[in-house]
């Protein structure tokens, strides 16, 4: 999103425009979570340092370590700020949906998109792929925050459609797999080939994902 000059300037400006620093001492946690989010998904977890965030966000570093007091409690908080706090919405919506399941399914995989995959905090899923293996405290927390509550509502769609006679038994630990895999897979291309060579690897993500559902759905619906 911003380029390497940007990155250089930014900093230089914090560092030695007091008055500025002291206009930005009272920022509030929501705009600092803003500047790491898109430093996480621009650099990466390693690549991204602390005065960086401070500096984008045009504050001191030590204003940033009131809220935050290290960089990884500030992954957390952007983790649990853009995507595991969003379960409460998404379980709720769950249990007033009213429709068939064949189009739940459908409601959530477009949705999905609309909320997450096309947002910036998609770019943590790419992160979290990468650099999990190296920082594994931030990969189990991401495992529990994450992956465990989005496979727990999956598994509750699947189940509803078992249990409504809509799809047919399945061996629903794994099939929560399909659904996944395809929304992965999308969040992948668009932050490396689509990103690099978008006119090589375009993917037109509504096209996409009604592909992939239904493709989906003639092999679970009865």
């Amino acid at each position: 999103m911003s380029s390497s000059s940007n990155l250089k300037a930014v900093p230089a400006a914090a560092e030695t425009a007091p008055p500025r620093r002291e206009r930005r001492k009272e920022a509030r946690p929501g705009e600092l979570l803003d500047a790491a989010l898109d430093l996480f998904v621009e650099k990466g977890f390693a690549a991204t340092r602390s005065e960086e965030v401070a500096a984008r966000a045009g504050v001191s570093k030590g204003t940033l370590f009131l809220y935050f007091p290290s960089k990884e409690e500030l992954f957390k908080a952007v983790v649990r700020e853009n995507i595991s706090g969003r379960f409460a919405e998404w379980n709720e919506e769950f249990e007033a949906f009213e429709g068939s399941t064949p189009d739940m399914v459908r409601y959530c995989m477009r949705v999905w998109w609309e909320r997450l995959g096309a947002t910036r905090a998609s770019g943590i899923t790419k992160l979290m792929i990468s650099e999990a293996r190296n920082f594994p405290d931030l990969a189990a927390f991401y495992q529990q925050e994450v992956i465990q509550p989005a496979h727990e509502l999956m598994r509750r769609i699947l189940q509803r459609g078992v249990a409504r006679g809509e799809f047919r038994p399945l061996d629903i630990d794994y099939a929560v797999f399909s659904i996944s895999a395809p929304m992965i897979f999308l969040i992948m291309m668009k932050h490396s080939l689509g990103a690099c060579v978008p006119r090589d690897y375009a993917v037109d993500p509504e096209r996409y994902i009604a592909s992939q559902v239904e493709i989906l759905l003639n092999g679970m619906c009865k």
